[in-house]
């Protein structure tokens, strides 16, 4: 997985494109390593540049791996590429939405293996495998808020309310509800052993 997250933030360097890496991947980064068979990212690009951009790949290994690539993703604002380096699958969203503008904007550095990627903000990555909402997706919203018991939860139930009006899936807000009240007890718990230890230094000096 290094090979093509080298390659892959090379790639996005050299071609000017802002990009984050997403998927299990950014879980990994984010919570607790698990297992993932390809690569997923986020990137800016106009329409326009598409065609420009998908060659710009190619010295970094970065090649379409359907005949098509261009024509399924004006379909489906996907681009399917494999890296050569890695034998890896690289699943390459073009993003055009506010949430995806918003994503990107806010993305943060992270080091792995010596090597510098870019990943979503923990409040943007929930948001998006909230969307997605197969089983795998809501396990990695849960270990996202074991990792970041202290993320703006405003901001994700904001972005997760707007995507269930949109796709008429008001399930989204009722399964993110389930997962954000199952972490709040361990929260307050940690809140209240937080204060209990802070009274206790305050009484030698009250005494």
């Amino acid at each position: 997985m290094q090979a093509i997250l080298s390659d892959l933030f090379d790639w996005f360097q050299t071609a000017g494109i802002d990009g984050v890496v997403v998927g299990g991947v950014a879980v990994s980064l984010l919570s607790r390593p698990r297992f993932t068979r390809d690569a997923d990212a986020l990137v800016m690009v106009d329409d326009g540049e598409w065609p420009a951009f998908l060659r710009s790949g190619e010295p970094f290994g970065f090649t379409p791996r359907i005949p098509d690539a261009l024509g399924f993703a004006r379909k489906s604002r996907v681009l399917l590429m494999k890296h050569s380096a890695s034998g890896l699958t690289l699943d390459l969203a073009l993003g055009c939405m506010p949430f995806e503008q918003e994503t990107i904007r806010l993305s943060k550095a992270v080091i792995s293996g010596g090597i510098t990627v870019r990943t979503p903000r923990p409040e943007h990555l929930i948001v998006m495998k909230a969307v997605a909402h197969r089983p795998q997706d809501l396990v990695d919203i849960q270990s996202i808020l074991d990792a970041h018991p202290r993320l703006n939860r405003a901001l994700v139930r904001r972005w997760v309310r707007q995507f269930a009006n949109v796709l008429d899936m008001p399930e989204l807000v009722d399964d993110l509800e389930k997962l954000l009240r199952r972490s709040a007890p361990a929260r307050k718990k940690r809140r209240k052993s937080q204060s209990s230890k802070a009274a206790a230094r305050r009484r030698p000096a009250e005494s």
